[in-house]
């Protein structure tokens, strides 16, 4: 069977598709805009790994890991975002790729993340994808767009390498 979604390295020919979507209007309120030379860094630093998120054989969205090669084995899930084709359960076959890539692939000990707290919906993936809230940092970040004017928390959460072992023998995750 083929799978939902595929990853791909992403190119310097992608990033024009990469900022659109970072771009979109339903994204923005859940994320914080990279730079397109941002981009292009994580694409050739080799401590990031730049994917795009492919779906039905063309793109849907895109992913940044960070850290992958700390040498505490602590790797960063900085990005996800989808484009327009949310609630197909792209984000959760992302999220599972990821997490087996982060801990079969890259040796990761701890796989980790922050999430705006206004995000209900990828509070609820993590958390049903087996991360733990660490903690919360507190009105961290400016609220920004058309009207915004505030503050909003980041909700830090993580998965260790035994808890998705532990999820792998229960058969929750896919070997």
């Amino acid at each position: 069977m083929k799978p939902l979604v595929t990853l791909r390295p992403t190119m310097l020919s992608d990033l024009d598709y990469v900022v659109s979507v970072e771009q979109d209007a339903a994204n923005l309120p859940f994320i914080t805009p990279w730079e397109r030379t941002q981009h292009e860094g994580a694409v050739r630093f080799p401590d990031s790994r730049h994917f795009i998120v492919e779906a039905e054989d063309r793109a849907a969205g895109f992913v940044i890991l960070q850290g992958c090669r700390n040498p505490h084995r602590s790797i960063e899930l900085k990005r996800l975002v989808l484009g327009p084709d949310k609630g197909r359960g792209y984000g959760r076959a992302c999220v599972r790729l990821l997490k087996k890539m982060a801990f079969e692939q890259l040796g990761a000990h701890r796989f980790w993340l922050d999430v705006k707290a206004l995000n209900a919906r990828a509070l609820k993936l993590y958390a049903g994808e087996g991360f733990v809230e660490e903690g919360r940092l507190r009105e961290s970040v400016r609220l920004s767009g058309a009207g915004a004017d505030g503050y909003d928390s980041l909700v830090v959460m993580s998965m260790l390498d035994r808890e998705y072992q532990a999820r792998v023998a229960l058969g929750v995750e896919a070997a």
